[in-house]
């Protein structure tokens, strides 16, 4: 038998498994899981009753509301992963738990993957609370089934990479406060292209920066699908910065794992 965090466990079972469910456990039964969500749902409801109510007056049409809500739903989403992932390692390190958790004999790699997965959760938990909201906005004009899809897929990237910086950045920031702050600040650096003069975004190299920054492709992405009705292989180009995104910010996580301190026999 082995232990993570002062539970026994089975030693043939995977270790990544053991440490994703203390995780879990302790975000969704002890933590910040279900507040989050909460005032996720209320900024669902206000941005849907916000919309529609802009296309009961012409403002809006269908297509373009359900965009913008699922947008809104993709980033907000994707946002909470990275609050989680930040909070992963430098938060129980304030806290005092993580050298217990460090000194268990559990591969660094494996405490990664858990944390991610954890982290990841918020995203899964967010992408089924906007559901019932796109299916409000976009009933009749048989979007609803393309909306989700290419929600799914354009916020699990986003979250993805998101939860590999995240935990990397917690890895390595001193203090909690520093790994919040760095987190965001990048996150507000992904937004900034979307706030590029038209004729500046129209240039190629405008062009180039929206395609490499993932938020911005990403979202471009959903934009091309739901309003302009765009097959979903007509405009996948646009997914090549998020998913570079995530499979870099993914490795970078896990190659960092070896910095968590103490020396356990890490395995791969």
């Amino acid at each position: 038998m082995a232990a993570v965090g002062n539970r026994p466990v089975s030693v043939g079972r995977p270790a990544w498994s053991v440490v994703a469910e203390r995780e879990l456990r302790d975000l969704w039964l002890a933590g910040r899981g279900l507040p989050l969500m909460l005032a996720y749902s209320v900024l669902l409801s206000i941005t849907c009753y916000l919309v529609a109510a802009n296309q009961s007056l012409n403002f809006l049409e269908q297509r373009e509301a359900v965009s913008l809500t699922l947008q809104v739903a993709v980033a907000v989403g994707a946002l909470l992963v990275l609050l989680g992932a930040a909070d992963t390692v430098s938060g129980e390190r304030e806290r005092g738990t993580l050298e217990s958790l460090l000194l268990t004999p559990t591969p660094r790699r494996a405490l990664v993957v858990g944390k991610g997965l954890a982290a990841l959760s918020l995203w899964a938990a967010a992408c089924a609370v906007s559901i019932p909201y796109i299916w409000y906005l976009g009933r009749g004009v048989g979007v609803v089934g393309v909306a989700v899809a290419g929600g799914v897929v354009v916020g699990g990237l986003l979250a993805l990479f998101l939860a590999g910086y995240g935990l990397l950045i917690s890895i390595i920031a001193g203090s909690n406060r520093l790994s919040l702050s760095v987190s965001l600040f990048t996150l507000l650096a992904l937004y900034a292209p979307t706030q590029m003069p038209t004729a500046m975004q129209r240039g190629w190299a405008g062009e180039l920066l929206l395609r490499v920054d993932p938020f911005t492709a990403g979202l471009r992405y959903l934009g091309k699908l739901i309003i302009d009705a765009h097959s979903p292989g007509q405009d996948a180009r646009w997914l090549i910065g998020p998913l570079v995104a995530a499979a870099l910010a993914a490795a970078a996580a896990l190659a960092a794992a070896g910095r968590l301190g103490l020396d356990v026999g890490d395995r791969a």
